[in-house]
């Protein structure tokens, strides 16, 4: 390694597997189109029985052939990156620029107060200049609850910060640490332990106070020391309809209560409900981008953004200075717009029942991307250069200035006025007749907005990298019962296909733009919803025909049973191979495997249906948040890996009836085998093991409907109607087709 590259703030290494991965792609492509020939040379004659059917089963493996070229597109170039923040601190700590970190929450119901200000405090605590850090916290829900509580987290910042800078303590997050026994029984060191019995009083004691409020609303002893609530009493009509409301909490001007116990400065704290009324728009979070970039430019005015959800704390108090090895390096670092870290979970058990822990995406998807000029930006957990986001063009010429004296000049103004006149800012009119939302920050259009605003940057001519460190930087929590992650997926899937018949589709606005390979990944996520008709067809149409003893599939002892054997060994033991060398668990596979085919019958479908509406104005799209409230006992039946089943969906109705109407294929193909043996079973050994699959991937359906007593078994009106639903529909076949 030369010496100039010792000097580079981080490090790229290529995937050393990408040579086996890439003879893998090549062999199992090979194996799919032999698989599309035996379709086109085998079609049953004109009016020979299931001929249909046959052409139906062709475009679905075409498609899904097409769609499985999309993804290995994201394993061709797969780059890992890692960071030297030691050389970062020596070089740069006297010009390490202003870090602004937003902070979203949305409904103080769904995003209790308590986690959203243990993560705001997780993030004050960073191993970073206090002065050059700013917080800022976005509540689109409007809730005098929320800001209460983090008028509550100010205070207790007071001792929190030095406390975790003293003792050099991982996590920052109050609730993470103090949950986390290990890391909170230091007993050998006696000033440590006293200090920690202080804080976990006072930590409590806070705790106790928000909660109150959460049931009894803000007391009027808090209300009378901050004029702050006046604004509630003056100009709130409901979360949807009411002004602009802006305080700034902590401020390096306000020499009183700015300092910590130490007299440390704390970082910069900001609370903003931006305008609503209900004629106006409000592009969700979007919207919400939008307005804090224009307001903490006038306040803090960072070159860099760390853009989080209210349920991502910070794990690791280094991870900005990571960051930051990327934005300074001074070879390549002028170039990167944005910095996308993984998001982790902290609730997810090993075997990860409803594959939330987004396996895929962060060891293969973003690595992928990465490779080809980055990752796509996932809306959260990512930190931002501020030029790039507020589309100015990537140029050539473009050389990073970390000396710029100006930064902070917004601040050396009086605070009641400076926040006064950020108002304006964040009104509903303000970006009328303007490129924001267009060409200006966030981009408007899309359930996905971040995804969008990804590409927008990337076609700017800015790169992005991906930063997984050994460390994990972030974590929050996942859904903890099957239909909250089904919903949450039914929006990217049809934000996803929102931009794939936009003006921000990837392979026209991506053209010249962006590599190819990027675009291939771009499409990869756009697609998603369609290929919920493969596999519903796939689910559906061969076991149906097992009852009419139609085969679509190549006899055993036959040459075209090959490349079918190939593809589908070779899937199954890639993905399984890729699953425990990365910790898992058989368990935790056959999981993912039944997360895999649930969220392609049911969110997506959803997800396709509801565009086709939206294209004819019919749809009725919104945002939904995901709940991070849990119920004792789902919890405990999420503990112990059991599925839950226990709510009257449509998803849930689709789900069980292909489930259903698998066993009943199944079952009567099985007395079709003991009557007539080896003849059957060569000719529909591929069909009655497909059948056999999915029927063993849906025992926990099967459980929650004949087996289960517990709240999460599957409602008795959904299970007769589905019962009903699938037997009627083998019958009806096997009589009158």
């Amino acid at each position: 390694m030369g010496s100039g590259e010792q000097q580079s703030l981080f490090e790229t290494r290529k995937d050393r597997a990408r040579h086996v991965r890439r003879v893998y792609a090549v062999s199992v492509s090979l194996a799919i189109c032999f698989v599309w020939a035996f379709r086109l040379t085998h079609i049953p004659a004109n009016g020979g029985a299931g001929q249909w059917a046959w052409y139906g089963l062709f475009l679905a493996e075409l498609w899904s052939g097409i769609y499985w070229l999309f993804y290995q597109a994201l394993r061709w170039n797969m780059v890992f990156r890692t960071t030297f923040p030691n050389i970062l601190s020596q070089r740069y700590e006297s010009r390490l620029p202003g870090v602004d970190i937003f902070v979203f929450t949305a409904d103080a119901v769904v995003e209790p107060p308590l986690m959203v200000i243990n993560t705001v405090l997780s993030v004050m605590a960073y191993d970073y200049p206090a002065q050059k850090l700013s917080v800022y916290l976005s509540d689109d829900g409007c809730s005098e609850i929320t800001f209460y509580a983090l008028l509550e987290a100010s205070s207790f910042a007071k001792h929190w910060v030095p406390f975790c800078k003293r003792f050099k303590l991982e996590p920052r997050s109050p609730a993470a640490f103090f949950n986390n026994t290990h890391a909170s029984t230091k007993s050998h060191d006696h000033i440590y332990v006293k200090h920690l019995a202080t804080i976990r009083k006072l930590y409590e004691e806070m705790k106790r106070r928000v909660e109150d409020a959460t049931k009894l609303g803000v007391p009027s002893e808090a209300r009378s020391k901050h004029n702050g609530f006046s604004q509630w009493e003056n100009s709130y009509t409901s979360r949807r309809d009411h002004d602009t409301i802006l305080q700034i909490v902590v401020h390096k001007n306000d020499f009183h209560g700015s300092k910590d116990e130490d007299g440390c400065i704390l970082p910069t704290l900001v609370y903003m409900a931006r305008e609503k009324r209900p004629q106006y728009h409000s592009h969700y979070k979007a919207g919400a981008i939008n307005s804090l970039l224009r307001v903490s430019s006038t306040i803090s005015n960072g070159k860099i953004i760390l853009i989080l959800d209210c349920d991502m704390y910070s794990t690791h108090s280094q991870s900005v200075r990571d960051a930051l090895c990327f934005f300074m390096d001074e070879d390549k670092g002028s170039e990167i717009a944005y910095v996308q870290f993984p998001q982790s979970f902290d609730n997810i058990g090993k075997n990860d029942l409803y594959g939330n822990s987004l396996f895929e995406i962060v060891e293969i998807d973003l690595p992928g991307t990465d490779g080809f000029g980055g990752p796509i930006f996932i809306g959260t957990c990512c930190f931002l250069r501020r030029e790039a986001l507020c589309s100015n063009k990537f140029s050539g010429e473009y050389k990073n200035d970390w000396n710029d004296e100006n930064e902070n000049e917004v601040t050396e103004v009086n605070l009641h006025e400076l926040a006064e006149n950020s108002k304006a800012l964040a009104d509903c009119t303000y970006e009328k007749n303007t490129l924001w939302g267009k060409k200006i920050g966030s981009i408007y259009g899309s359930l996905v907005e971040d995804v969008v605003t990804g590409l927008w940057i990337q076609s700017q001519g800015w790169k992005s990298v991906y930063c997984n460190p050994s460390i994990r930087a972030f974590s929050g929590i996942a859904p903890t019962n099957l239909l909250r992650s089904l919903v949450q997926l039914r929006r990217w899937g049809e934000g996803q296909l929102q931009i794939l018949f936009s003006e921000f589709r990837p392979k026209c606005y991506g053209h010249n733009k962006v590599k190819l390979g990027l675009q291939l990944g771009y499409l990869h996520y756009n697609t998603f919803a369609i290929t919920s008709l493969s596999v519903l067809y796939y689910s559906i149409i061969p076991p149906l025909y097992l009852l009419k003893g139609i085969s679509f599939f190549p006899k055993m002892c036959s040459l075209w049973f090959i490349p079918f054997a190939c593809v589908i060994v070779g899937e199954i033991a890639y993905s399984l191979i890729e699953g425990l060398s990365k910790g898992g668990s058989i368990k935790g596979w056959c999981n993912g495997m039944r997360m895999w085919l649930y969220v392609r019958s049911s969110s997506f479908l959803f997800s396709l249906l509801s565009f086709i509406l939206g294209f004819f104005g019919r749809s009725n799209s919104s945002f939904l948040l995901t709940s991070k409230v849990t119920e004792d006992d789902l919890a405990q039946r999420y503990e112990k890996e059991i599925m839950e089943f226990g709510t009257s969906s449509p998803y849930f109705t689709v789900l069980a009836t292909v489930a259903l109407l698998n066993l009943f294929c199944l079952l009567s193909t099985l007395k079709d085998l003991v009557l007539e043996k080896g003849a059957f079973v060569e000719k529909m050994a591929l069909q009655v093991l497909l059948c056999g699959f999915l029927v063993f991937i849906n025992f926990p359906l099967y459980e929650a409907i004949l087996i289960r007593k517990d709240k999460g078994r599957m409602p008795t009106f959904l299970s007769v109607k589905s019962t009903t639903l699938a037997f009627t529909a083998c019958v009806f076949f096997k009589l009158f087709n």
